[in-house]
């Protein structure tokens, strides 16, 4: 389990975590962007947004659903596809098209009701900076960005869109001592 910061503290910052909050593009997704054109009948200068999450992430996220911990996904573009994926795994907060994110995350803060120090935040890139140093539980993907590794408290063992989120949840989980209850209610 790589930290940054002593195991304790790493521990402790998780127990108090209500909600956890994420990027996207280059953490539940490997930060790929794939644009196809003209599929749709009849056009041909239509663009769409392929993207592409990891299968391990869905059920961590559903698991942080059922066990009370609020999530919301806080971006940079606007994407279908973002939505589709958060309403599948039962994100609480969508925040699209999100060139700063101060603005977004204090939304969600005040709508889940918690404070900063109950506030996960895993992101890979520099935009991710002044947010993860809000939050209470600051996160970093491991090809994250050098200038986001040093300030986060957490660094993943798995890359952007390799099952962040779900190792996320799981040492939330873990540290709140209600892994072993949550085990029986995960679903695919």
């Amino acid at each position: 389990m790589p930290a940054t910061i002593p195991q304790d503290d790493l521990l402790t910052r998780a127990r108090r975590i209500k909600l956890f909050l994420m990027d996207v593009d280059g953490t539940l997704t490997d930060g790929g962007i794939g644009l196809i054109a003209g599929l749709r009948a009849g056009s041909d200068d239509t663009v769409d947004e392929l993207k592409i999450f990891s299968a391990k992430d869905g059920p961590g996220l559903s698991l942080a659903h059922t066990m009370g911990i609020k999530t919301g996904w806080i971006t940079g573009r606007t994407s279908p596809a973002v939505t589709q994926r958060a309403h599948e795994l039962h994100v609480d907060y969508i925040h699209l098209g999100q060139k700063e994110k101060d603005a977004a995350f204090t939304a969600c803060m005040l709508a889940a009701g918690v404070t900063e120090d109950e506030i996960a935040y895993m992101g890979d890139d520099l935009p991710d900076i002044p947010v993860a140093r809000r939050a209470g539980l600051a996160v970093s993907v491991a090809d994250g960005c050098d200038e986001l590794k040093a300030v986060a408290h957490y660094i993943t063992t798995a890359p952007g869109g390799k099952g962040t989120a779900r190792e996320v949840v799981e040492l939330i989980l873990k540290a709140q001592g209600r892994w072993q209850q949550a085990i029986p209610l995960a679903r695919a």
